[in-house]
């Protein structure tokens, strides 16, 4: 795998490819972190995951977690979120989806520059924001 990211230069890859892949490293932390705290069927498992990862929740996860944020994350975000963005899901506006699409490039940004420690402690952060909503 490491391969792979080492081939990714940030200088150059789009917004929405770092939003791709921060949308399935954050999926795969939250289906962890819901695996870890119960064996439940996948089914019920996936209802679940949707409270998470949902484009609405994630715009809620910014609104909480901004200011928690270094300048260089935002400065991330904010380039995710106001990337060209030609389709919306149906269950969501544009200004929900874009603040998701910053979430994720950030997470993705974060994972292909391998800064784990923050990574986890923003997605950790964004487990309590929608938990305490």
């Amino acid at each position: 795998m490491e391969e792979y990211i080492n081939k990714i230069d940030l200088q150059i890859v789009s917004n929405q490819t770092l939003a791709f892949i921060g949308d399935a490293v954050y999926n795969v932390y939250i289906r962890s972190y819901l695996a870890s705290r119960s064996y439940i069927q996948t089914g019920i498992l996936h209802k679940q995951s949707v409270k998470y990862v949902s484009a609405k929740a994630q715009s809620r996860i910014m609104d909480s977690i901004l200011e928690n944020l270094n300048e260089d994350e935002i400065n991330i975000y904010k380039r995710g979120r106001n990337s060209n963005i030609t389709t919306v899901s149906k269950n969501v506006d544009v200004i929900e989806y874009k603040k998701a699409t910053g979430f994720e490039a950030l997470i993705g940004e974060l994972y292909i520059q391998k800064k784990t420690a923050r990574l986890e402690e923003i997605i950790n952060m964004s487990i309590k924001a929608i938990e305490t909503c």
